[in-house]
């Protein structure tokens, strides 16, 4: 069982790129109901990666906390039903 949460990530701004501050992340696409599947993507030592469903470009700056994008408002927060 992991030890921490994984973040997830959306992109409704059409973004080329956006920074994050954790290796370890889920991407959504754009808010549901134009979300793709939820997939999970690890950096590794990269320092980037790009998501094979929506070419979003993340890259990660230590200077960033977990929940923090830049541009920000990228975090997803699922709402209650």
């Amino acid at each position: 069982m992991a030890a921490h949460i994984i973040p997830h990530f959306q992109n409704d701004g059409g973004h080329d790129a956006i920074e994050i501050g954790v290796t370890e992340f889920m991407c959504v696409g754009a808010n549901p109901p134009f979300d793709h599947p939820h997939v999970y993507l690890d950096m590794g030592d990269e320092g980037e990666k790009v998501c094979g469903y929506c070419s979003t470009l993340y890259r990660y700056d230590p200077a960033l906390k977990a929940e923090e994008t830049r541009p920000s408002g990228c975090l997803f927060v699922e709402r209650a039903a």
